[in-house]
């Protein structure tokens, strides 16, 4: 599989979680010119979801003690603020990034290379910026709507991000491959198993899960993009 799925499916998790509303609408939008193709892409995604993904995060939840799992969560998220914090920069958000700074530097150095995270517990908030907030922050227009199976939803702009952060990553340069490759599949896996119970929120409420996924996940980013405040949406907008 290829790097760039590390980044993808945490955006996923974050806009499940705050979206609460089912819809049964497969109206087309200028956001899914491709939904015929994606759609098939979510089809083909359902049964390895159903039949690998989600029994094995079940037997890992089961079965590793939720203090090692906490530890692989902080030690990706202290990977994650760094990114954050560059990111940060890139927008003139200085105060971002320099809590961001804050939180990698004290993680890093007392939390045994951020397995633990002392930082929240300081209260230094996270800025979670990434690289396709920042293009919407230049003005680059998101692009369609694309979903890819074992990575989820994104967009032409998130994608694009998405790549850039694959190269960002410190471990993307770890020379041994099988090193190289078992972090990013731990990565890949923390991230599916915070994004599991939001998952059961989708199959469980949404009687059309596939546009519930799309226009949360649109939502939620043009909300990170515009901190919060993004402009009011036009009719046939997602």
């Amino acid at each position: 599989m290829m790097n760039t799925r590390f980044v993808l499916p945490l955006a996923l998790a974050a806009s499940l979680a705050l979206s609460g509303c089912a819809t049964t609408s497969s109206a087309p939008s200028r956001a899914d010119p491709f939904e015929p193709f994606n759609r098939a892409m979510y089809k083909l995604n359902e049964p390895i979801d159903r039949d690998v993904i989600l029994p094995g995060i079940r037997a890992y939840n089961e079965n590793v003690h939720p203090v090692l799992r906490k530890m692989v969560s902080n030690f990706y998220n202290n990977l994650q603020d760094g990114l954050s914090a560059i990111n940060g920069v890139l927008q003139g958000k200085m105060e971002k990034a320099g809590n961001d700074m804050g939180r990698v530097i004290v993680n890093t150095m007392f939390g045994l290379g951020g397995l633990i995270d002392f930082a929240s517990e300081a209260n230094i908030p996270r800025g979670e910026e990434d690289f396709g907030q920042t293009f919407g922050y230049w003005g680059f227009p998101q692009g369609p709507y694309l979903y890819i199976p074992l990575i989820g939803p994104t967009t032409v702009r998130d994608g694009t991000g998405t790549i850039v952060s694959a190269y960002v990553i410190p471990f993307n340069y770890v020379n041994e491959w099988v090193v190289r490759d078992m972090l990013w599949l731990v990565g890949y896996w923390d991230i599916r198993v915070e994004q599991y119970e939001a998952q059961q929120l989708v199959t469980g409420a949404a009687l059309d899960p596939y546009t519930f996924i799309r226009r949360s996940y649109l939502q939620r980013r043009e909300y990170l993009v515009h901190d919060g405040q993004p402009p009011p949406r036009k009719d046939d907008d997602e």
